[in-house]
């Protein structure tokens, strides 16, 4: 017995615990029989997805179908707000062995669960920044999204314009929200198998590489999720009782959205940013959280960001309502 055949199991489970890398931890269940035992017990991971492809899609007719926007998270949302939720995937489905919930299956002992896409789901116009955090239960429990056309670096003047310009449109800012209320609960719909199947979660977050949104599922939300088991009976069938609308997400609920808006804002250091935007979003039904705690919550760790948030918050709001749809 060598001297790493010594250390105790424990100790090699918090190695792998910050490793993290399902794809690491995978191959290193060929080291030996004891690795191959421990790797399904480690409780702290996080997959990174090349390709992201439902369990229940065919990733063959995603490609072909274009139009539909969310359902591989490799299209682009349209512009105009009749085809973002409007589209309709491809009936024809077919299993895949490529979903994030069929990876996960070797590991049984998973609490914290990191997902990273490889893209994120939004195609705006060049210097157009837009970042969002959903978090759901069952459904959609809150969202934030803060828009910006552009920075403008200290010592350059800022391009004039009035609040009809791109950024300041209310059309495009209410496009700007019910783009990233689509992609997160298209985000959230690819996560019900993980929920379903991994049911010692005690948080779920699922972020891409561009940083452009993120959907968490903390300890509650998840316990409402396995304790209901509807993350996907009843949206079934909502889906059947709607058939206009896409089954490549979850249903978004009627929403209150609190709205702010600044055209052109300067921050520290003399820096300028155009159209700020912010938009707190909550269920009709949900009771009253303070903007400020969700908007620092989703944004303060970033200085730019945190600051952008703060100054919004002291302009006035416009209270928007929404049906479900």
């Amino acid at each position: 017995m060598d001297g790493f055949d010594r250390l105790p199991d424990s100790l090699i489970l918090q190695i792998f615990d910050s490793v993290s890398d399902v794809k690491t931890l995978i191959r290193c269940r060929a080291v030996s029989k004891r690795f191959n035992s421990l790797v399904p017990q480690t409780d702290s991971l996080l997959l990174t997805v090349d390709r992201v492809i439902s369990s229940d899609s065919d990733s063959d007719s995603a490609n072909d179908d274009v139009s539909h926007l969310l359902v591989t998270f490799l299209k682009s949302i349209l512009k105009s707000i009749h085809d973002l939720v409007s589209a309709r995937p491809d009936p024809t489905r077919a299993r895949s062995q490529n979903s994030p919930a069929q990876i996960l299956r070797s590991f049984h002992n998973v609490r914290n669960l990191s997902i990273e896409l490889p893209s994120g789901d939004l195609r705006l116009e060049k210097g157009t920044v837009l970042k969002w955090r959903a978090d759901f239960g069952k459904t959609l429990r809150s969202c934030v999204i803060l828009g910006f056309r552009s920075v403008v670096a200290g010592g350059e003047t800022p391009v004039p314009g009035d609040d009809a310009d791109f950024a300041g449109g209310l059309k495009v800012r209410v496009v700007w929200t019910i783009s990233a209320l689509i992609a997160a609960s298209a985000r959230h719909y690819l996560l019900k198998e993980v929920v379903r199947e991994q049911r010692g979660l005690e948080t779920l977050v699922l972020r891409d590489r561009e940083g452009e949104g993120v959907v968490v599922m903390e300890k509650e939300g998840l316990r409402e999720c396995g304790r209901e088991d509807t993350c996907d009976a009843e949206e079934e069938e909502e889906e059947v009782e709607e058939e206009g609308w896409d089954r490549g997400r979850s249903r978004v609920p009627s929403v209150r959205m609190r709205m702010r808006h600044v055209p052109r804002m300067e921050l520290k250091g003399g820096v300028w940013v155009e159209g700020a935007t912010l938009v707190v979003v909550r269920p009709s039904l949900s009771g009253d959280v303070e903007d400020g705690d969700l908007a620092m919550g989703a944004f303060g760790g970033d200085v730019l960001y945190g600051e952008v948030v703060e100054a919004l918050l002291k302009a006035k709001s416009y209270l928007l309502e929404m049906n479900s749809f």
